[in-house]
């Protein structure tokens, strides 16, 4: 991802009405502290001179004043243009690890360049504002520096604009001038790669246990599609040929992938603590994983949330299809801004999977109660295979034990609606915790297995 932008000196706006006074009004406001001293030392010692009548201390004040002013004056009249491009590498990085971001300055003015301070602007999840001191860049040439960037907390951040200041070689005056072009960094979950295991399931995926669907025989149920060389000349549609004005054949089987919906409770209530290592960003980390699991596996794969948003959205119910890295891009683009809702129910999430048949559904839940126990164990319905992971909200909190565990009677409540569920406790890997959920399945494996 580049960017770039260009800026002028300080005196870029003189030649217009009022620009003048206005420019030199800018550049007497960014006098330093030196500056401000010297301008200063020097008034006072040209006002000591008129009492006392020292004309050797005038002209100590009129040398003190003049160095600031004469500095104004020069970097007023400065007369040169530069460029900026920022390019990130990469654009999208998982929580924990590191982007290099490259700063690359051009003088496009014939004249060279005094010091010149660049900054630029990060958010501070990502750490401080990265500066850098160029002394001097020749007419037509240009610097390059870069900066390395981390955050723990997944999100989008904006890096920019670039700052550019603009200092005397004496340090009595300091311009800061900004582009206008930014980029924004996407942190997304960190993603752990899954054992490819076989949950038992109605739904079937790619590979073993492919199923295929032969087409109707009534003209208005057929698909066709363009004649490709080889295609048997027995399977010619003469009608959709006619329509369409070229040779149109049947299409005779499609494949159907299996389905997975990837269920992600981010209710506020379910979920303990905060920061990277929250029972919550578990859930996101172990949502992304089996998510992109999923897809490279061949599955259809749709990521809903408790509060019923799915994605993709209404226009794709059915879900990504294949192992494209766009999807997983999508996918971990919105896990990375997903936040903690409101709600209190799953009740939304349950309406958008019970008019269909998922074939396989992977839950990431918080703490459950009683009503909302009974809600999850009616998704089971919809479902080929379910696998619940369920964070023990009591481990994630640290609360002592009373001798009561909710957490078992609430896994044995799905046990019985026919969910694979396991408890998640801090520690825990999505990896193992897959592993297991295979090893809890039922014994007896089909060729009607789905392929995870």
């Amino acid at each position: 991802m580049t960017t770039g932008g260009g800026l002028s000196s300080a005196g870029a706006g003189a030649g217009r009405a009022g620009g003048s006074a206005a420019g030199l009004r800018t550049v007497f406001s960014g006098l330093t502290t030196r500056g401000r001293s010297f301008l200063a030392a020097g008034i006072a010692a040209g006002v000591c001179a008129y009492v006392l009548g020292q004309s050797d201390l005038l002209r100590v004040g009129l040398f003190l004043a003049a160095l600031p002013i004469g500095c104004v004056v020069a970097l007023y009249r400065t007369r040169y243009r530069v460029t900026g491009t920022r390019s990130l590498s990469p654009a999208r990085v998982p929580a924990g690890s590191e982007a290099r971001v490259h700063l690359r300055l051009d003088n496009v003015s014939r004249l060279p360049t005094g010091l010149l301070m660049l900054q630029d602007r990060v958010h501070y999840v990502l750490g401080p504002r990265p500066r850098f001191v160029l002394d001097r860049v020749e007419a037509g040439g240009s610097r390059e520096v870069s900066y390395r960037v981390r955050s723990d907390l997944r999100g989008r951040y904006p890096l920019g604009p670039l700052q550019l200041r603009l200092a005397d070689p004496f340090g009595m005056c300091e311009l800061t001038r900004a582009f206008s072009a930014y980029d924004t960094l996407t942190v997304v979950p960190r993603v752990e790669p899954l054992p490819r295991v076989r949950f038992t399931g109605e739904a079937q995926g790619y590979g073993d246990g492919r199923q295929r669907a032969l087409a109707l025989a009534g003209d208005d149920d057929v698909i066709p599609r363009g004649y490709r060389h080889g295609d048997d000349l027995r399977r010619v549609h003469w009608r959709s040929t006619a329509r369409y004005g070229e040779l149109m054949v049947r299409r005779e089987e499609q494949p159907q992938r299996s389905r997975c919906t990837v269920l992600l409770d981010t209710r506020q209530v379910a979920h303990h603590g905060s920061g990277p290592d929250s029972a919550f960003e578990w859930a996101v980390a172990g949502a992304a994983s089996a998510a992109v699991h999923l897809l490279g596996q061949g599955f259809s794969v749709r990521l809903l949330t408790d509060t019923g948003i799915s994605v993709p959205g209404p226009d794709g119910s059915g879900g990504f299809g294949g192992d494209s890295s766009e999807a997983v891009g999508v996918v971990l683009d919105t896990l990375a801004v997903t936040d903690q809702s409101d709600g209190t129910g799953l009740s939304p999430a349950h309406e958008a999977i019970r008019s269909g048949n998922e074939g396989l559904l992977v839950a990431f839940l918080g703490s459950l109660d009683e009503e909302q126990c009974a809600v999850v164990a009616r998704m089971r319905r919809q479902a080929g295979t379910a696998v619940a992971f369920v964070l023990d909200g009591a481990a994630w909190s640290r609360e002592a034990d009373d001798g009561h565990d909710p957490v078992a009677a609430r896994l044995r409540r799905l046990h019985e609606a026919g969910w694979i569920a396991l408890p998640v406790s801090p520690g825990d890997r999505p990896a193992a915790l897959w592993q297991e959920a295979d090893r809890h399945a039922s014994p007896t494996r089909t060729g009607a297995g789905v392929r995870a």
